[in-house]
């Protein structure tokens, strides 16, 4: 049973080329039902242990988590994602730039109270 906002089959037909994948070893959990788990816990903002059993091992789910962001399969999910979406004509690639200026408090410009005008040699500083 797929629940509400799980990987559907045509989500998961994209991902699963994705996703590394592992000859040795012991018998892996599922990759669809860990990637299920770690949307469920980012989507719910709880902790790792509080993911559902239903998902697996709360450890197995983090290892994993851990493994998938080092080694950047999840920038691989995203781009992939985006060229779909870029080729479909789904994504607008106009770019907003804000110039807003913001300003340092005066206490926070580098004047020193009552001090000499010279540091000792601790090097350039930057605000």
């Amino acid at each position: 049973m797929i629940r509400r906002h799980e990987l559907s089959d045509a989500e998961w037909d994209f991902v699963r080329p994705l996703l590394p994948v592992s000859l040795r070893g012991r018998k892996r959990l599922d990759d669809r039902r860990v990637l299920n788990g770690i949307g469920w816990k980012f989507r719910t903002g709880t902790a790792w242990r509080d993911v559902p059993g239903r998902y697996g091992p709360w450890a197995t789910l983090h290892t994993r988590f851990r493994r998938w962001a080092a080694d950047g399969t999840f920038d691989r999910m995203l781009r992939a994602a985006q060229a779909k979406a870029d080729a479909a004509g789904d994504i607008e690639w106009l770019v907003s730039v804000d110039s807003t200026i913001v300003r340092a408090h005066q206490h926070a410009a580098g004047a020193r109270k009552g001090g000499s005008a010279t540091r000792p040699s601790d090097g350039p500083e930057a605000v």
